[in-house]
C-alpha cells in the first residue's frame, strides 16, 4: 500500500513534468533515465547488488529465467508515458482508477497463467469477489464523468497501461527470485523501460519534432524515478508471497487514498475530486480486505 502510495506521487510529479515539458514521452524519458542511473550506480557498488548481477547471469545462462521474463520494464515505460500524457487533463484520481481497470482485471489472469514467482494461483470465489469489487469501484469513481466521451477515450491509454503492469509484476518477481536482489530486479526493469522510451522518443521527435516545453528548474519535478525505484523494488519483493492479485490491489488501495489526496490538495483541470470517486476509494479497500482473507497458495500443476 506504501508503494501504491508513492505511484500516485510519481503520477503527479511525472504529470506535471509532461505539462511543463510540452512532451508525456520526454518526461517518462527523464523519469525512467534518473532511476536507471540510479540503479546503474547503485547496484554494481554493493556485495548484494553484485552477486544479484551474477546470479542473473547464471539464470540466463543456465535458461532458469528467459530473456522474456526481464522485459517487464516495457509495460512500465508505458504506464510512466501515460502520465506524462494524460495526468495533466484527468487528474490523479481518474487516471489512478483507469490503471485500477486494467490493472485488476489483468491480474487475475496473470495469476491464472502462472506468470509470477508463486505459480498457478486458482481463481476462487474469494480472489474474484476482491477484483470485482475493484471494477466496480472504478465505475462508480468514474460515473461523474461518463457524460465526456474526450475523458473517456484519454482514460483508455492509462487502462491500458494497467493491463501490463500485472504482467511486469509477475516477471519482476521472477527476476528477483533469479537474482535474489530486488534491487538488481529494479535495475533491469529500469534498463527495459528506458530502452524502450528512447526508442519511441526518437521516432517522436524524428515526426513532430523537438518538445515545446524546456527542462524545468524545479527540483521535485525530477523525483518520479527515484520514487519509481521504491515501487518497483517493494513490488518485486513481495509479489511471492502475495501473488500478482492481491499485490495489484494492495497497490491499487494505496494509489486510490494517495491519488484522491493529491487531487483534493491540488485540484487539476478536471475539478476536485467528488463523492463517486471518494466512495470508489472506500470500495477499493473493502476489495483488498476481501482478496486479503485468502492468501496465495501454489495450484499444483
Amino acid at each position: 500500500m506504501v508503494a501504491g502510495g508513492a505511484v500516485a506521487v510519481q503520477s503527479h510529479i511525472n504529470g506535471e513534468l509532461g505539462v511543463r515539458l510540452g512532451d508525456g514521452i520526454a518526461a517518462a524519458v527523464v523519469s525512467f533515465g534518473l532511476g536507471l542511473v540510479i540503479l546503474a550506480a547503485l547496484v554494481p557498488a554493493t556485495p548484494a547488488g553484485r552477486r544479484g548481477l551474477a546470479a542473473l547471469r547464471t539464470a540466463l545462462r543456465e535458461r532458469s529465467l528467459r530473456p522474456w521474463q526481464c522485459l517487464g520494464g516495457a509495460c512500465g515505460a508505458l504506464l510512466v508515458a501515460s502520465q506524462g500524457l494524460t495526468v495533466g487533463a484527468l487528474g490523479v484520481a481518474i487516471f489512478t482508477v483507469a490503471v485500477v481497470a486494467g490493472q485488476s482485471a489483468s491480474s487475475l489472469a496473470v495469476d491464472r497463467a502462472g506468470v509470477g514467482p508463486t505459480g498457478r494461483q486458482p481463481v476462487t470465489p474469494t480472489r474474484l469477489a476482491g477484483a470485482a469489487l475493484t471494477v466496480v469501484a472504478v465505475l462508480l469513481a468514474v460515473a461523474a464523468r461518463m457524460g465526456s466521451p474526450a475523458t473517456l477515450a484519454l482514460a483508455a491509454l492509462p487502462a491500458l497501461a494497467g493491463i501490463g503492469v500485472a504482467w511486469q509484476q509477475a516477471v519482476n518477481g521472477q527476476v528477483r527470485a533469479a537474482s535474489g536482489s530486488a534491487l538488481t530486479a529494479a535495475l533491469v526493469n529500469f534498463a527495459a523501460g528506458t530502452a524502450v522510451l528512447l526508442l519511441a522518443y526518437g521516432v517522436e521527435t524524428a515526426v513532430h519534432g523537438w518538445p515545446a516545453g524546456s527542462l524545468p528548474a524545479t527540483p521535485w519535478l525530477y523525483l518520479g524515478g527515484p520514487v519509481g525505484i521504491v515501487f518497483i523494488a517493494v513490488a518485486a519483493a513481495v509479489v511471492r508471497f502475495t501473488g500478482v492479485l492481491l499485490l495489484g490491489l494492495a497497490t491499487i488501495a494505496g494509489q486510490v487514498l494517495g491519488a484522491v489526496a493529491i487531487d483534493l490538495l491540488v485540484p487539476p483541470e478536471a475539478g476536485r475530486p467528488g463523492a463517486f470517486t471518494l466512495t470508489g476509494a472506500l470500495l477499493t479497500l473493502v476489495a483488498v480486505g476481501v482478496a486479503a482473507s485468502q492468501p496465495a497458495t501454489r495450484q499444483p500443476e
